[in-house]
């Protein structure tokens, strides 16, 4: 299947997704990923995920600037938890260093939100130093902003993620 301006997806017929070949994506440094479409088939209004890949293509690094800080509470409150005995070794200074302890995941999952505002959400499963187990989601709404981080845990929002409507703008809880 051909998505005009962003390329060929081919079908995953055992997950029922999409995935296009490797393409460069500019937030994440010109890494090279794969981008993954779940629940495209029945969505009754493609032309949202189309938008959301075009707008997640096109951001830079600035986009994950402004979330930083909230990645930093992120890696702070996981230091806060460390048991003395295994020895962490990591420290962070500054919210910008984050982002030298982090592995951007390859494979963005785009896919709509099933409530709220419905919107189309690219979700990134990375890896981070300070939290091996269950890593760093990054999700961004429409391609354009982030509006979660934190561990991975599959939700789109914070809302979602604690069943509270009143955290809809909540970015790291």
């Amino acid at each position: 299947m051909e998505i005009p301006g962003i390329g060929e997806f081919t079908k995953d017929s055992e997950l029922d997704w999409y995935y296009r070949g490797a393409i460069e994506v500019k937030v994440l440094s010109g890494q090279m990923c794969r981008i993954v479409l779940k629940g495209y088939d029945e969505d009754e209004n493609k032309e949202d995920f189309h938008n959301a890949i075009r707008n997640f293509l096109t951001i830079d690094p600035s986009v994950l600037g402004e979330a930083e800080d909230y990645v930093f509470r992120y890696y702070g409150d996981c230091s806060e938890n460390w048991n003395p005995e295994d020895q962490q070794s990591l420290t962070i200074e500054n919210p910008q260093d984050v982002w030298k302890h982090v592995q951007f995941g390859r494979e963005p999952m785009v896919r709509r939100r099933p409530r709220a505002d419905k919107g189309v959400y690219i979700s990134l499963e990375c890896n981070c130093d300070w939290e091996i187990e269950h890593g760093l989601q990054i999700v961004f709404k429409n391609g354009l902003r982030v509006n979660k981080v934190g561990p991975y845990d599959g939700h789109l929002t914070t809302s979602d993620a604690c069943n509270d409507m009143s955290l809809e703008d909540v970015i790291y809880r």
